[in-house]
């Protein structure tokens, strides 16, 4: 199970555009005019579209550069996050509810690097049930779908089982998301709680679509039934 981060489990805007800001400061010695809004895309595509913007032709130290001042910016800022964002409803209680499912790891399939994404969790008590080791993060510059197929192969690796579209499901807000489990190799649950609405992520594909994580009953019902012709014949294959 791979959850995407961002307006899936948590809010956090405000501190994520000042934590770009003061990482673009650092890294260029100029004031960020305008930062590229994220619509589900990795930080790696964004510090590009944002230098570019703000007419800063990239050389090839400055995704490095950038990413590691990201990571500083944001660290610095991580007490601000339970006052300047939010969990998003049911997020903890969707969780807990899909930890208790046999067989069930659960990890993150994120544009956000992987030192904010656990930052951004524990600020609200979300990363009790995820395993970091197994995801797939903003600074490894693969395209979604390409990071899905990452994870799974760590997910093998770890454990031992083939990952596929019959045992993967992603949970995300965006139609990139959508697109990412499709293209990757996995069942599809869209929540219409970020800026793609509920009949965007039906039209991109999704398998099912909820209105957001405050129905852990529902969550937990979407899991086990893209899940379940690979549960009834086992994890070993026909």
């Amino acid at each position: 199970m791979l959850w995407n981060v961002d307006l899936t489990l948590v809010d956090v805007a405000i501190v994520t555009r000042d934590a770009y800001a003061e990482a673009f400061r650092v890294v260029t010695g100029r004031p960020l005019v305008k930062l590229v809004p994220p619509l589900g895309r990795p930080d790696s595509e964004i510090v590009f579209e944002t230098l570019a913007v703000n007419g800063v032709v990239a050389e090839d130290d400055h995704l490095p550069r950038f990413l590691s001042a990201l990571a500083t910016a944001f660290a610095d800022r991580r007490g601000r996050l339970g006052e300047d964002g939010r969990m998003m409803p049911g997020a903890k209680a969707a969780l807990k509810a899909v930890s208790r499912l046999d067989g069930v790891v659960q990890t993150v399939l994120t544009g956000t690097i992987r030192a904010n994404a656990v930052h951004k969790l524990k600020a609200f008590g979300l990363d009790k049930h995820v395993d970091f080791e197994l995801g797939g993060y903003g600074e490894e510059v693969y395209p979604k779908a390409t990071l899905l197929q990452v994870a799974q192969s760590r997910a093998k690796q770890r454990l031992g089982t083939a990952f596929t579209a019959a045992n993967t499901v992603v949970i995300g807000d965006s139609t990139r998301d959508v697109q990412a489990a499709k293209i990757g190799g996995a069942g599809m649950i869209g929540v219409a709680s970020g800026r793609s609405m509920a009949s965007e992520l039906r039209e991109a594909g999704a398998d099912i679509v909820l209105p957001d994580l405050s129905n852990a009953s529902e969550v937990v019902a979407a899991v086990a039934a893209l899940t379940a012709p690979w549960t009834a014949r086992g994890a070993d294959g026909p």
